[in-house]
């Protein structure tokens, strides 16, 4: 495909749905172009007649998130006199669960992004892991849900964030040679510790990647090989002895490495019951 693909995402909310499910979907091909059109908080007549013309002037399947009768059937109406794809992403997943738990969904615009008691545990989570960040703060420790440790460049910190934002409070503690581990880290009762490590080869090649970004040539220990080896090593000794859990990090992407924690917790969770 030479030009690339118009996808119209139309949404009465945010639209970070149907982001995320197109993200999901065009993964699975290679080498596509797309331009991708994004309407969000579509609620009126107007503002849909706008996202209309749009989608004449440039065709492309149309993934839409509409609560609205009428909005849903003029664009479905529009869409279909057009022979393009118009797709209402979330309409088969609802209405399967609606028959297997035999209830009638009310549907309205944004409910997953209102500011009940979840959204405010969520923030809260986020100001948590924030000043908790690289060993930070350890005097709280034992408010975290999840304690992330390991050595340097191993995804600590984006995945604390990407759990914060799932509502978690995590709290994340580099492994430095040389340098103990908190104490507080070995008396923690309610608070779920794992460790992330990863092939030392890749870890030299992403500290060499940051040191040539920031420029700070002197840290050579940092980058040797067989110093790298010592701190996976050290890490792997400090776990055997504490039964914590490991997750190698090295051929995961954040979201992954998330799923795998996640995993973690419960199967920890069910054993603490």
């Amino acid at each position: 495909m030479s030009n690339p693909l118009c996808l119209h995402l139309v949404s009465d909310a945010t639209g970070e749905t149907n982001y995320q499910i197109v993200r999901s979907c065009l993964v699975q091909f290679e080498n596509i172009k797309v331009k991708e059109y994004v309407w969000s908080l579509v609620r009126t007549h107007n503002h849909l007649e706008k996202v209309i013309a749009a989608v004449k002037e440039n065709p492309g399947p149309v993934l839409f998130t509409l609560v609205d009768s009428f909005l849903r059937e003029r664009l479905e109406g529009v869409c279909q006199a057009l022979d393009i794809p118009c797709l209402p992403v979330l309409d088969p997943t609802v209405n399967a669960l609606a028959k297997y738990i035999g209830r009638d969904f009310h549907p309205r615009p944004g409910l997953q992004h209102k500011t009940d008691a979840a959204y405010f545990n969520r923030i809260e989570a986020i100001n948590y892991t924030l000043a908790h960040d690289d060993g930070r703060n350890i005097y709280d420790l034992d408010n975290a849900d999840i304690v992330i440790i390991g050595v340097s460049r191993t995804s600590k910190t984006p995945t604390s964030l990407y759990l914060a934002n799932r509502g978690y409070k995590i709290a994340n503690i580099p492994i430095v040679p040389n340098v103990p581990p908190p104490d507080e880290l070995f008396h923690l009762k309610q608070s779920f510790i794992v460790a992330f490590t990863a092939d030392p080869i890749r870890l030299v090649e992403i500290r060499r990647n940051r040191i040539l970004r920031t420029k700070h040539c002197k840290e050579i220990d940092y980058l040797a090989m067989e110093e790298v080896r010592k701190e996976v090593a050290l890490v792997r000794r400090m776990l055997a002895r504490n039964n914590w859990p490991i997750i190698d990090i090295t051929r995961r992407s954040i979201e992954e490495t998330s799923a795998a924690v996640l995993q973690h917790l419960d199967a920890w969770k069910n054993n603490h019951v």
